[in-house]
């Protein structure tokens, strides 16, 4: 009878879209990002390197709407290279490859900034789902889905010595009127934070705790995971 009235009020759908998406995917590369960042920083001395930016920065919008391209979300995210691959044996595939895209983001200054960065691909579930008759699923729905998804995910993570200080989280809600450079700022507000935290590391000051400040009434979210997670607050969502 629970059982039934979970899938009824589609309860069980981004909790186990979250699990699913951490066990099958970032529980694996998460612990290797570091060293593909580091191979690929002493293969590019010219660069400038901010060891806190070494981590996989997911986005998670909750609208869901997932592009594959994110040049052509923002002409200000420039696509570089691709990572050092992890091959793994995985589910009867014998050679199944795990790789990120390393993006330039160009700041208002016009200055580059280097970052792993990709979607949160189990969003594009959910939307497929809003989109097909058989789902039942309402965009008000999906909007709840994609809350849950991103607090259970944060919670999954937060529990793993495996994945600690290898990611970022960077949820937000896209403004209703297009702006043609706001996924890059909202990238950019999260790499200058961890710029921020390792300054304040070697000066030996706290790190700074980004701000999380969430307004029910209009959700403007920044979740961010540092060394020290902080969970959100439901009472937000």
């Amino acid at each position: 009878e629970m059982s039934e009235m979970s899938e009824r009020s589609k309860q069980n759908v981004a909790h186990g879209l979250a699990w699913s998406y951490y066990v099958g995917y970032l529980k694996i590369v998460l612990p290797r990002i570091k060293k593909s960042m580091e191979e690929f920083s002493r293969a590019n001395p010219n660069l400038p390197a901010c060891r806190k930016t070494w981590k996989l920065h997911i986005l998670i919008p909750l609208s869901c709407d997932v592009c594959d391209d994110l040049e052509k979300a923002d002409s200000n995210i420039q696509y570089v290279t691709d990572l050092t691959e992890t091959t793994l044996p995985r589910g009867g595939i014998k050679k199944r490859v795990y790789k990120h895209s390393l993006y330039a983001i160009r700041d208002e200054e016009n200055q580059l900034w280097h970052c792993a960065v990709e979607y949160a691909t189990p969003l594009q579930t959910l939307y497929a789902m809003s989109q097909d008759e058989c789902a039942a699923f309402s965009r008000e729905e999906r909007l709840e889905q994609a809350k849950l998804f991103c607090r259970t995910l944060e919670e999954i993570l937060k529990g793993s010595k495996e994945c600690a200080d290898a990611y970022r989280l960077i949820a937000y809600e896209e403004p209703e009127e297009a702006e043609i450079h706001f996924l890059s700022r909202e990238i950019m507000w999260h790499l200058r934070q961890e710029h921020h935290e390792e300054i304040a590391v070697l000066e030996g000051s706290p790190p700074h705790s980004p701000s999380m400040a969430l307004d029910s009434a209009e959700l403007n979210l920044q979740i961010s995971v540092s060394d020290l997670p902080q969970p959100l607050n439901s009472g937000y969502f």
